[in-house]
Parts: C-alpha cells; structure tokens; sequence
C-alpha cells in the first residue's frame, strides 16, 4: 500500500464567496500571522461580498526562506505568478489589497493580468512601497528597529499589547534589547514570567529572517507604475511612523489616496474599530 501524499498547503482561503453580483475581494497575505486573522475582515464587509486571502506563508519557496536565513530562490514576478495561479481563470477580483508585503506582490500581480481581468482598485495595506528610497541593505537594519517591530508582531501574535517604547531600544543590542522586550511581555501576560531568553531569541530570529527575506526579494525587483489609482490604509502604529505615502507616491501616476486606521502594523488586521475603517474602503464601488 502507498503511503498518502502529503497535501499541498493551501494558497487561497475562500473566507466567503460573494453572492451573485457581489463583489471579491481578495487580499495578498505574507505571512508572520495566521491567514485567519482575516476571519474578522470577512465578518466587517458587507453583506454578500465575497473575501479570497492568498496565502504567501503556502508557497514552500516563500515560506521556507524564513527557515533558512532569509534567501528565497524566487522572484516577486515568480511569486505573483503563482498566487494568480491560484485564483483560477474565472474568478474577477473587485478589490485586490496587500497587507505589508502583500502589497509589493498585489501590483506585481496588477501588472501581470491582462487589461480585461485586473481589479477596480487596487488597496495597500500599511504596504511599504518598493522603491529606492526603501531598497536597504540587510545592514541597514538597526536592532532597535527590528525589535521595535518583533514586540508589536508578539504582542499581535498572543493577542496582548506589548509595551516598549522605541526610544527605550535605542542604542541597545539584540541580545540586550530582547530583555526589555522579554520584561515587557511578561509585564503584559503575553509571556509566562519563566519564559526562557534564548527560546525568545530563536522565535525573534526567525521573524527577522523573514524581513530579511522581504528585504531581499525588493531589492531585486524594479516594478514599474501602477495602472490604476492605489489607496494606501496606513497604521496608527506603522513600521515606517514618518512617511505618510510609505513610498508609494512615485508609483501612483493614476493618484494615491491616503488614510488612517488605529491600531499597529499587525493588530489592524483584527481589532474591530481597525475593520470598521478598512471593510468600507475595499467594497466600495
């Protein structure tokens, strides 16, 4: 008897079809947290509008990078591909959005569609834009900031925020800075008070070899102006706090339209008063 075959992980997550004559909205997720922390987006949106979530963390290429240091043997166009792929030939996307690095995929795919299949609009979810201004070296990336980031992604993670300020970082190694991160996650009851350092460390690592990997994928890429007008939703709380456009103004040549939502880089895709702002912008005719 042969033994089954493992199935292969899941691309594109259906969280609602749309009901005939409805809007799809489909959005671009990299990773880092679950797909289904979209559920509560599907539940926001009209009645009768559809949400397709496309998984980047389900492409082995993709995914295994973040395991192994952070270098993907792919490209954003290889990568867009793939998740066009699996959306299938008939199915029209209203809305297509991107969650951080989603969005770099989403014009990606905007790009490679045909004129007659690409969205109406085209949403950026606290999307940093793949520019030159934002194409930095791995050494680039300070620890303070990276731990900046790793605290707001824990806190989201085990669904308590945790608190740590960036200036309370500054200065401060990874080893040094992951303490004040450790303290104030124990301080938060997002971690238990016996927590072990170095089990922290692993978990942080593989987060940064996931930006690394991000990081590295961009700085390959030149995409070119997008086709259509692009709406950036940017985070209270955003990975980049003092650049309102994130970068994306020189690629919007059909206008950029800028708003605001509560909540940081991760919790905005889960906190109700966050999706009572987002939910209307993607179903919007």
């Amino acid at each position: 008897m042969r033994p089954p075959r493992e199935a292969r992980p899941v691309v594109a997550h259906e969280f609602r079809a749309a009901s005939p004559g409805r809007r799809t909205i489909c959005v671009v997720h990299p990773g880092a947290l679950s797909p289904q922390v979209h559920r509560g987006l599907a539940e926001a949106l009209p009645k009768g509008d559809g949400l397709t979530v496309l998984d980047l963390g389900a492409v082995p290429e993709y995914a295994e990078a973040a395991l192994t240091g952070g270098r993907a043997a792919t490209t954003v166009e290889a990568l867009a591909g793939r998740l066009l792929a699996s959306l299938g030939p008939g199915q029209n996307v209203h809305t297509l959005a991107g969650w951080s690095f989603g969005g770099v995929l989403a014009l990606a795919m905007v790009h490679a569609m045909p004129r007659e299949r690409r969205p109406e609009r085209l949403v950026l979810l606290d999307s940093i834009a793949p520019v030159d201004g934002y194409q930095q070296p791995d050494e680039a990336l300070e620890p303070a900031l990276l731990l900046d980031w790793f605290a707001m992604y824990l806190g989201a993670k085990r669904q308590r925020a945790v608190e740590v300020t960036r200036d309370a970082l500054a200065g401060r190694g990874v080893d040094d800075g992951l303490v004040a991160v450790l303290d104030a996650a124990v301080a938060a009851g997002a971690l238990p008070a016996d927590t072990p350092l170095p089990g922290l460390r692993k978990l942080y690592d593989t987060y940064v070899d996931g930006l690394l990997r991000n990081n590295r994928l961009t700085a390959a890429h030149r995409p070119g102006p997008a086709p259509l007008p692009l709406l950036l939703v940017k985070a209270e709380r955003s990975l980049v706090p003092g650049d309102d456009t994130l970068g994306w103004s020189p690629l919007a040549p059909h206008g950029l339209t800028v708003r605001g939502c509560p909540g940081d880089h991760y919790t905005m895709l889960s906190r109700s008063d966050s999706l009572g702002v987002i939910a209307p912008l993607l179903s919007s005719p």
